[in-house]
């Protein structure tokens, strides 16, 4: 595919298309260096290839091997050239320039060579062109057409059939012996080796973007082919992320959904919809049936590169199980009846109406989503506010990163990360704790391995022995397996060895923070009982061990920390971000590239649903209702009177609908019975209330308690923004209309203006979400120079964008902090009330793997169940043996709240005493085990510490059979009249 289109470029925002030529190299910095390549002078950094030099002249020099997203390799040899003064005809794309270089790119010498080594090539590959699904999209195909081949003298050698080929047919019904089958192993690319050229790019591919070394080439000449070291591509150690596919010139590795449906002919730069990386993807197109995604090479959070979800898992937005039909009932016990868009905005905004007038203004309320867009969950909190006139509105992103808000907003002034995911290219020492990248968020772990690869240290800090330790090729790494919620104690403990062995950085401390909060902190964490010593009982962390990483983290030059879950989903959340702060704070780690405090946000749009006012007590921009002059603002831009006392948070909603006294829930793109804590105490919740609205994709798990479902759209259907974990804001582009009729906001619009009909409030007019944003950027600081047109411009910036800010700002805190004086914060060690003991002798954490996503709605209806079909419990084989379990037997999961069942994964990457499963599959429900504690500042749940114990089962426990029966009886849907 030859032109790619970004929809927008000739509208009102001014929408440019950024170059998508392949210059063969990648890019350098360097001093300037001037040459002159076919009579023209070029002047270029300083370690650019001649290749590159050219190209960026216009002069598009051959090549096979050659790609500017990998490191020169020079096997090809279609690029090469001639330079004056120089003997030979040297590879273009590993010859750097210099200064005076004259160079020749098109003589009868080159020509000649050239057309001769593509014969070669051509000589080993089928001539099937007409006919093969890479025609009109093959670097081979081209260049034979540039180098003018036009006959082939040569014929490939016959050979014996080597053991391990098979026998195969050419176009000609020919035995070829030297070619394999096509492996169609693989349920979204094939591999036919008969097409295969060695060029060695996918094999680069996997090592240098992806760091899997998963692929290599085996045998010699002619029988020379890519190999993956196992029978097939499936049973292999590739994850799919698709680099291999991106980077083959021909159709040896090309996707199933080209070969299918053929080659697109538009594309339209979107964001992916899943974790909270923020890759930008092409959605290529043939009229409106998308038929890939490729990552987009000018993305700036992933740079081109992607993973398996989001490179291939969206087949759910056109799944048979997705509902397109609004739909309404009186009683969860009825079946669905489909109406009209009209018919059930009308009942739902009749019922919350009514619920109001009979139980109060404070007994409804709303869940955003961090799944949806800006604009959206905008739209949704002002719903909340402005038209229900509470401050009823949460967020899964409470739920899982808002001790991120809290702990970052009280030590340095801001509630979000401090980098850019660039910034970790110059990073020398990293600590990861309480995430799993290359699992929730494989693209940024991508980049952070091919830093270890460079030499970086690595230090991780989690119960599990997560994959990012095996890194191959990686320097040196430390492993602290923390016991589950001893996380304070062991970042306490790093603390305590710094400031003892006077490894600080007090230039900094005295310039930057606050000197009596230090010197408060400072005595603190000096007492004996925090040194390692006297922790190792308390945390399994031998003493030695930490020691060295403390001492590593402490002298090893630029020191970055990347956390996730692991760390706020814990009754001391908020306190373990705060000394994550205070160790960052006290080695000088802020403020430059390299270092710096990162949380890895779980889904697409976490930072966007905080920074939109989905929390009860803050609007947007994390300013506090009780603020007069903020809320006076909001009332004059939206036209109401606004409460001042915070409203409900999900679990005190779902307390007070057990009470009897919250009654009704707006619920946009979040399935709390799920993915919320404590599964019997949401389903008790839910059950009491008189009108639950579920606007989503699917009938999820909210949707069995639902009075009224309605259809949501996929990002594939919207416009919008995305804030990525970097608080990059990206666009999200339209790429084929919606199925259900209408976009999520538009949606939320259309029940706003349904109940202000009831009610006689003023009509919403929003026409396009980029007047939405118009009014976050009026309404909040951070956003106030964001708009439409900045984006398309920039393509993505980063708040805080303002007059001071004009184009965004990459890194956070470089002159001094936000809050002005960094403030180190005392962080006791208090124990979790979730306590192990005889009955319940195991702690129990969770997570999540590559393939599947949050709670399972979208990739699980995909084919990227064939890598987990199922949640497993890993037990450790000590663990295992006491029991009597074997690998792959059911087990009985049960804690205090409850009991489910599943099958064990026996295996030593977790502890003794230590399990974990992840929750992405509804049949297992791992939540009902989960308990009701949460973090003291911000009420988010203790997923990650829960004691259970684990027996054999015969199978499904009794209260997932009756689950599953009383799911499948609120699925049912009544037959069209």
């Amino acid at each position: 595919m030859k032109d790619f289109i970004i929809p927008g470029q000739n509208d009102a925002w001014g929408n440019g298309i950024q170059d998508e030529t392949d210059r063969g190299t990648p890019a350098h910095t360097g001093a300037p260096v001037t040459l002159t390549i076919d009579g023209m002078e070029i002047t270029v950094p300083a370690g650019t290839s001649v290749m590159r030099a050219a190209s960026e002249l216009g002069i598009q020099v051959p090549k096979l091997c050659a790609t500017d997203s990998l490191e020169a390799f020079g096997s090809c040899r279609l690029c090469a050239v001639e330079i004056e003064g120089r003997r030979g005809t040297p590879a273009s794309c590993t010859t750097p320039v210099h200064a005076g270089m004259t160079v020749h790119t098109q003589t009868p010498k080159l020509r000649k060579l050239r057309k001769g080594v593509m014969e070669l090539y051509i000589s080993d590959h089928p001539l099937d062109c007409l006919t093969c699904a890479a025609n009109n999209d093959c670097e081979l195909q081209d260049m034979a057409g540039a180098v003018g081949l036009r006959d082939v003298r040569y014929k490939a050698p016959e050979s014996a059939p080597l053991a391990n080929h098979f026998e195969a047919r050419d176009t000609s019904g020919a035995a070829n012996p030297e070619w394999l089958p096509k492996d169609d192993s693989n349920p979204y690319f094939t591999y036919d080796a008969s097409k295969c050229i060695v060029c060695n790019r996918c094999v680069r591919a996997c090592e240098e973007v992806q760091g899997t070394f998963a692929l290599t080439i085996e045998g010699r000449g002619f029988d020379s082919r890519v190999a993956v070291g196992a029978e097939n591509f499936m049973a292999s150690d590739c994850v799919s992320c698709g680099a291999c596919v991106q980077a083959c010139p021909t159709a040896t590795l090309q996707e199933k959904s080209v070969i299918e449906l053929g080659t697109p002919d538009r594309s339209v730069v979107t964001t992916c919809a899943y974790c909270g990386v923020g890759c930008s993807f092409k959605a290529e197109m043939q009229g409106d049936q998308l038929v890939r995604m490729v990552p987009y090479k000018h993305g700036k959070a992933n740079r081109g590169h992607s993973c398996v979800k989001g490179r291939f898992a969206y087949g759910y937005a056109s799944h048979s199980d997705r509902i397109l039909n609004p739909m309404i009932r009186d009683s969860v016990d009825q079946p669905w009846k489909e109406v009209s868009w009209e018919e059930a905005l009308d009942f739902a905004a009749k019922k919350l109406v009514g619920l109001q007038a009979k139980y109060g203004q404070k007994s409804i309320g709303v869940i955003t989503s961090s799944r949806c867009t800006n604009e959206e969950t905008y739209l949704v909190q002002k719903l909340t506010r402005a038209v229900f006139g509470n401050n009823n509105t949460d967020t899964c992103a409470r739920v899982c990163h808002s001790p991120t808000g809290y702990g970052l907003g009280q030590t340095f002034g801001t509630s979000a990360g401090t980098q850019d995911f660039d910034s970790v290219e110059k990073s020398d020492v990293i600590i990861v704790i309480g995430a799993n990248p290359t699992d929730g968020h494989p693209v940024f772990a991508s980049r952070l391995r091919k830093r270890l690869r460079q030499g970086a240290k690595l230090i991780v800090v989690d119960p599990r022995r997560i994959d990012l330790l095996h890194t191959p090729h990686m320097g040196e790494g430390h492993h602290l397996p923390l016991k589950p919620g001893t996380n304070v104690a062991v970042v306490s403990a790093l603390s305590h060895v710094i400031v003892t062995e006077g490894l600080m950085d007090e230039a900094f401390i005295k310039a930057r923070c606050d000197l009596d909060a230090w010197e408060d902190y400072k005595a603190f964490i000096s007492e004996d009982r925090h040194a390692p010593e006297a922790t190792e009982a308390l945390t399994g962390v031998p003493a030695a061990t930490l020691r060295d990483a403390a001492r590593a983290f402490a002298t090893g030059g630029n020191g970055a920390i990347y956390y996730g879950l692991g760390v706020t989903e814990h009754s001391q959340g908020s306190t373990t971000v705060m000394a994550i702060a205070n160790l960052a704070m006290m080695t000088g780690n802020i403020g430059r590239e390299g270092v710096g405090v990162n949380p890895l946000r779980g889904q697409n749009n976490v930072q966007g649903s905080c920074d939109m006012g989905s929390f009860p007590h803050e609007f947007p921009g994390y300013r506090h209702v009780h603020g007069d002059e903020v809320r006076q603002m909001f009332e004059q831009v939206w036209g109401v009177s606004l409460d001042a006392e915070p409203g409900l948070r999900i679990p005190n909603m779902l307390d007070a609908a057990v009470d009897g006294t919250f009654k009704g829930l707006y619920c946009q793109g979040e399935d709390i019975l799920q993915s919320d804590p404590d599964t019997k105490h949401v389903a008790a919740g839910l059950a009491a209330m008189d009108c639950v609205i579920v606007h989503d994709l699917f009938l999820n798990e909210t949707a069995n308690y639902a009075h009224v479902f309605l259809p949501g759209s996929t990002f594939l259907e919207k416009d919008g923004t995305f804030t990525n974990a970097e608080r990059r804001i990206n666009r999200v582009r339209k790429v084929m209309a919606p199925k259900n009729g209408y976009a999520d906001w538009e949606v939320t619009q259309m029940l706003a203006n349904a109940v202000l009909k009831e009610t006689g409030g003023a009509r919403w007019t929003y026409t396009h979400p980029a007047e939405i944003m118009d009014e976050i950027a009026d309404t909040t600081p951070s956003f106030a120079g964001v708009d439409y047109a900045l984006l398309e411009a920039e393509g993505s910036v980063q708040w805080p964008c303002n007059e001071e800010h004009p184009i965004g700002t990459p890194l956070m805190h470089v002159d001094g902090f936000m809050r002005g004086k960094g403030r180190f914060i005392v962080t006791e060690y208090i124990p979790t009330d979730e306590k192990t003991g005889p009955r319940f002798p195991l702690l129990l954490t969770t997570g999540r793997i590559l393939s599947q996503y949050n709670v399972g709605a979208q990739t699980r209806r995909t084919e990227n169940s064939l890598w987990h079909d199922q949640d497993l419990l890993e037990i450790h084989p000590h663990d295992a043996e006491n029991r009597g379990l074997k690998d792959g037997d059911w087990v009985r999961l049960a804690s205090r709240s409850g009991e489910t069942s599943l099958r064990a994964k026996v295996t030593d990457r977790v502890s003794p005493g230590v399990v974990y499963t992840t929750f992405h599959h509804p049949d297992t429900q791992a939540n009902v085990i989960t308990t009701e504690y949460s973090d003291w500042a911000t009420n988010c749940p203790e997923y990650k510490v829960t004691a259970v114990q684990v027996a054999a089962s015969n199978g499904p426990s009794d209260w997932q059979q009756t689950y599953s029966a009383q799911a499948e009886k609120s699925r049912r849907i009544a037959a069209a009249e």
